[in-house]
């Protein structure tokens, strides 16, 4: 059949009115995850006794799953959390603790089965712990004789889950973090008649950048006012851990780690007086340092010189190598330069630890000392504690990290990329809006991930009055980023930490 003119135009008016209703609909075939199985919240409550410093304390264990919803009430997330409460005490006095590690897509077995839950795995610091089976222990470092605590772990991590037709990308970025566990903490408190309770927020490393935005979004979305917020090694300001090209103040901000840490390894003499000496690196670092960084190819021979040989006996590195790494020595090359003539590469984390290097040749230190060093310990430790004593039963694998990818650094129009992500501003605000909210800072002096210069720096440069500043403290421990690994700093946290929730809680 011959078709005419006029229904050839019909019909390819058609085909360009209908092709790209189809094309979209296949394009949202594809783009639109598959809906997950949303699975019932669940809970296992058991009953248990712990003797701390000579006292028994009965408490109850909630392990148990919450539901996250979106904005139009359809469940997106399935969010796990262990709870902690003393027996036998009035909720409205007794105060509350919310505590998560960081990541971002850490899960919170750090805190919990190391520093503050009720059960401590043994580790072997400084040294690599020992293949299974591992030792649990009661908890002499734990805070529930001040505190009933409850361990989050957000939606990646632990055995958090997205459902439902939920995407990551609901939860992934530092708002959307917020939002998360904003919403949690509400749905906790209203459940658990916990609104009038004296209230703490306790983060470690990224859970401090967490800290900050959530407490702000706390107080003036949801109402919800804190007594005090815990920073275990701290990140507020990104830009003092990034080593970007044309920017300093990173080089300033390791500078003391580098020197203790040179120190521990025999590197440099150990110091007469600690306190004393870091005090002498740090205003070296702000000082001498900092100008000749910041003026550049401007600085003049003399002082180049001046500085190079100050850094060389505060670092352990060669002259000849600041020389050719123009005085800028990112944390990496540090760690695989130190002890590179004994075949040995130190720890991001805590750089009391060592390890084997087989690449003496690589510029950058190629792994964690100490990660493999202890992790096993923590895996096993909160995989067989949940299932076996708290009675959680899931055939889910609980996500230590990782659980989260693509976050999202931006926030609403302030750009997006990880150097400039700054919250101290968050903090300001919270603190500025609750003149009454107290804010502790704890970090080791051997952290290479976050330096505690860094956190000094940051809180240095927060735009508060002199009056709120009393609110901030600062504690240092002879250890790494997770200071609890060492016996004798996990009292020290324990002991700071309790005196911080007693001084936040007490009345004028």
């Amino acid at each position: 059949m011959r078709t005419t003119p006029s229904l050839t135009l019909v019909i390819f008016l058609m085909v360009l009115m209908l092709a790209p209703t189809s094309l979209l609909r296949a394009q949202d075939s594809e783009s639109k995850p598959e809906a997950k199985p949303i699975p019932p919240e669940v809970e296992s409550v058991t009953q248990h006794t712990i003797r701390v410093n000579g006292q028994a304390i009965s408490y109850t264990a909630t392990a148990a799953t919450i539901h996250l919803k979106n904005g139009d009430g359809d469940v997106t997330g399935s969010l796990y959390f262990t709870a902690y409460t003393i027996d036998g005490k009035d909720p409205n006095s007794r105060p509350l603790s919310f505590i998560y590690n960081g990541g971002p897509g850490s899960a919170s077995m750090w805190l919990h089965m190391g520093a503050f839950g009720p059960k401590r795995v043994l580790v072997n610091d400084p040294d690599p712990t020992p293949p299974p089976p591992y030792d649990v222990e009661d908890n002499q470092g734990t805070i529930l004789d001040v505190t009933d605590m409850v361990f989050i772990d957000p939606i990646g991590t632990g055995f958090s889950r997205v459902v439902g037709e939920g995407e990551g990308k609901e939860y992934w970025g530092i708002d959307e973090d917020a939002a998360s566990l904003t919403q949690f903490i509400t749905q906790y408190v209203t459940r658990n008649d916990r609104w009038n309770s004296p209230k703490f927020l306790i983060g470690e490393s990224y859970g401090t950048t967490r800290n900050a935005v959530l407490v702000n979004r706390l107080q003036n979305q949801a109402g919800m006012h804190f007594n005090g917020v815990v920073m275990v090694s701290s990140v507020l300001d990104f830009e003092t851990l990034r080593f970007d090209p044309g920017r300093d103040v990173s080089y300033v901000t390791f500078l003391p780690a580098y020197a203790i840490t040179a120190a521990y390894h025999g590197v440099i003499e150990w110091p007469t007086d600690l306190t004393a000496w870091l005090s002498e690196v740090r205003a070296f670092a702000t000082k001498e340092y900092a100008l000749v960084l910041a003026q550049g190819a401007s600085a003049s021979e003399a002082d180049v010189n001046a500085v190079r040989k100050r850094l060389a006996q505060y670092t352990g590195l060669s002259e000849d190598y600041l020389d050719r790494a123009n005085l800028r020595v990112n944390a990496g090359q540090f760690r695989a330069e130190l002890l590179r003539s004994r075949g040995r590469t130190v720890s991001r984390l805590d750089s009391r630890y060592d390890g084997y290097s087989n690449e003496l040749l690589s510029e950058s230190a190629s792994y964690d000392a100490q990660s493999p060093a202890i992790s096993g310990a923590y895996t096993a430790a909160i995989n067989r504690y949940l299932r076996e004593e708290l009675k959680f039963e899931t055939t889910d694998n609980y996500q230590v990290s990782g659980g989260t990818s693509n976050w999202n650094w931006s926030r609403g129009s302030g750009g997006g990329w990880l150097g400039s992500t700054n919250v101290a501003p968050d903090l300001e605000q919270a603190m500025i809006q609750n003149p009454n909210l107290k804010v502790q800072f704890e970090n080791g002096y051997y952290d290479l991930a976050t330096p505690f210069f860094a956190t000094e720096w940051t809180t240095d440069h927060m735009i508060l009055p002199d009056e709120l500043r009393k609110n901030i403290k600062h504690n240092f421990y002879e250890a790494g980023h997770m200071m609890y690994a060492l016996d004798k700093e996990l009292l020290a946290l324990k002991d700071n930490v309790t005196a911080f929730i007693l001084s936040a809680t007490k009345r004028p």
